[in-house]
């Protein structure tokens, strides 16, 4: 699935300046190589419901026994196994003597107790790495995941490693069998260690997803075949918020168009975001924040929210709105399925402006029946000039205002907004007895 980097900042995908984001709601990843091919899933969604499917299928068998994984490869352990193959020690004796080993002791002391501690984590990985295959090798998990194992299980099978790997415990090992483990690993397994690192990486990037969709009670969405867009939604809210409401939709090929309205603080961007949210991350193959989802596979997500000025350029934010727009619309006229999330259409010019060019671009995309679209605005006049196309559906957040108090339910409502309360926000938060406040300079 495609998705460009001004959707990712929209999303909040990816952290910037230290903000909340997606990526560290989901990294549950035990090691910095597991969060590294995380973040590679994150940059490339998959393509089709099939590989969907297979990675759902591997979430799900790593949750139901999670508590199979082993506690003894973590971060820590991973930092000093990669430390020991760059580290320059005294030449390491293979299978040495008893004597050998008391005159390595004797003159590399130091060397000596590097070489027993970094070993002793390696010696616990490749045990802990044999704990996943024997566990999860009989579990018949999807092809992608077996796939991984049987590589990881050429390795652990090499008859010099198995010979080496006893079933006491590394520190049990006598000082000569230690220097031979730490010889053979050092320089005649080092590829074959740093391959088998990577495959517990990948892993741990699908452990990650797996624990994050357990802790977050997060729903695996269903994938439909259909060539026609679907997006059905029960109880959807947004991840990063501390006590988020939730949300019902459903759109489709017969209104495959939401014009939503409500006044400012209402839900609107909150209600666009977490929809694009759920979508991206049912495109990872992993749970979204919803009790239950339903959708049609789609190519790509193209937002158009948080949009700037560019000083440097010279460009003014309604040019920089309506360069966004252009992209869209050249995207999206390749007839394949899109979501296209709009908050707010053309701020950047006055009102009468904004409205001629909303009409304009929201009649254009009503036209393409291949893609979802949603548009917030408040410029709620429009609204009644779009009600002749069948495929908009209209909804509102409404807002309670008793006396001079404003109350948001953030429920969802069929129509088009009425709301003015602008003014009364501004009163509210003191702005306009601030400016009343002011002494006149006459």
């Amino acid at each position: 699935m495609e998705i460009d980097q001004f959707t990712l900042e929209d999303l909040a995908i990816f952290s910037t300046k230290g903000d909340e984001a997606v990526f560290n709601y989901v990294n549950r990843c035990r090691t910095d190589g597991g969060s590294e091919k995380l973040m590679d899933h994150f940059r490339n969604p998959l393509s089709s419901i099939s590989a969907i499917k297979e990675r759902q299928s591997t979430l799900q068998l790593m949750i139901k026994h999670i508590d199979q994984w082993p506690d003894a490869i973590n971060n820590g352990a991973v930092m000093v196994i990669e430390k020991y193959f760059g580290t320059v020690t005294a030449e390491i004796p293979s299978n040495p003597s008893a004597l050998q080993a008391g005159l390595f002791k004797l003159l590399n002391k130091a060397d000596l107790s590097f070489l027993q501690f970094s070993c002793g984590h390696l010696f616990a990985f490749i045990k802990g790495m044999q704990k996943i295959l024997d566990f999860y090798s009989n579990q018949n998990g999807p092809e992608s995941f077996n796939k991984l194992l049987l590589e990881a299980a050429s390795i652990l099978n090499n008859r010099e490693l198995k010979k080496r790997t006893q079933s006491i415990p590394f520190s049990d090992y006598t000082l000569a069998a230690q220097l031979d483990f730490a010889h053979f690993i050092k320089y005649k397994f080092k590829q074959a260690t740093l391959q088998l690192l990577d495959i517990y990486y990948q892993l741990d990037a699908w452990y990650g997803m797996a624990s994050a969709t357990l802790t977050h009670k997060l729903a695996f969405p269903e994938f439909l075949e259909t060539h026609t867009p679907l997006l059905e939604i029960e109880g959807l809210y947004h991840p990063l918020l501390e006590h988020p409401v939730d949300y019902d939709i459903e759109l489709n090929n017969q209104q495959n168009f939401l014009f939503l309205t409500g006044a400012n603080m209402a839900g609107k961007s909150t209600f666009i975001k977490s929809l694009g949210i759920a979508t991206f991350m049912a495109h990872l193959g992993m749970g979204v924040p919803a009790k239950k989802m339903a959708l049609s596979m789609f190519d790509g997500i193209l937002s158009n929210i948080n949009i700037s000025d560019n000083l440097a350029r010279g460009e003014s934010y309604f040019y920089n709105e309506v360069k966004r727009i252009k992209i869209t619309v050249q995207k999206i006229s390749d007839q394949r399925h899109w979501l296209v999330l709009i908050d707010e259409l053309f701020k950047g010019t006055n009102v009468e402006d904004a409205m001629k060019c909303s009409i304009a671009v929201v009649e254009g995309f009503t036209k393409i029946k291949s893609s979802v679209f949603l548009l917030s605005t408040h410029l709620y006049e429009i609204g009644s000039n779009l009600k002749k196309h069948r495929n908009i559906l209209f909804k509102y957040f409404e807002t309670d205002v008793t006396g001079e108090k404003l109350h948001f339910s953030y429920e969802l409502k069929e129509g088009i907004s009425q709301d003015r309360l602008g003014y009364l926000i501004l009163k509210n938060e003191g702005v306009v007895e601030m400016l009343d406040k002011i002494p006149s300079d006459n």
